[in-house]
């Protein structure tokens, strides 16, 4: 008997969306959507597939990608996908990366530089999107190889979970993040002096 209402609380939340965690924040920014055509006995049948980018703009990001015979319904499916997948992604100050990186997907090639404040987002299409959805503010970005917009959004995402915060490093070296720094600070002073 006692089944039951766990069940049932259980799924609400699930209707809900999965977690307790809200949604009202995040930003849904729809990347692309295409139109396949399946040819059948009495002509031609249209379905749908959207891809979509979600994000809290506070470091939080996720895409997916949904299929359907209706445009809308497409989207949903996308979003629902998007906020299953979503990824943490260090931020420096908030604004922009802590270190250029570079992503790789299929023949879809990206790199991206931290930037000074006020540079904005220079960055095209599908990887602008997951940017602003990210929440950076400050960053260089530039598309080589293929500008498919899966694959962009995909080789994005690569570079992205490459990033790493100073304290994750610090911890990983078992150092203190002020060390870490001094040293970086210490290598810079001694390269200018030679």
């Amino acid at each position: 008997m006692a089944r039951g209402p766990e069940n049932r609380d259980r799924r609400e939340r699930r209707d809900r969306g999965g977690d307790d965690r809200g949604d009202s924040d995040i930003v849904e920014k729809l990347v692309y959507i295409n139109r396949v055509a399946a040819t059948v006995k009495g002509g031609r049948r249209f379905s749908f597939a959207a891809l979509m980018v979600v994000g809290d703009q506070k470091g939080r990001v996720g895409y997916g990608h949904g299929k359907a015979r209706e445009v809308p319904e497409a989207i949903r499916k996308a979003t629902e996908e998007a906020k299953k997948s979503m990824i943490r992604v260090p931020l420096r100050e908030s604004r922009t990366l802590h270190h250029d990186g570079h992503g790789r997907w299929g023949a879809g090639k990206i790199m991206m530089r931290a930037a000074p404040p006020g540079t904005g987002i220079i960055a095209g299409g599908p990887m602008r999107a997951v940017l602003e959805a990210l929440g950076v503010q400050d960053v260089v970005g530039k598309r080589m190889g293929s500008s498919n917009p899966y694959n962009m959004v995909r080789a994005t995402f690569d570079a992205l979970k490459r990033q790493d915060s100073p304290r994750s490093v610090a911890s990983r070296r078992s150092i203190k993040v002020s060390t870490l720094q001094s040293r970086r600070v210490g290598g810079d002073a001694e390269a200018s002096a030679d």
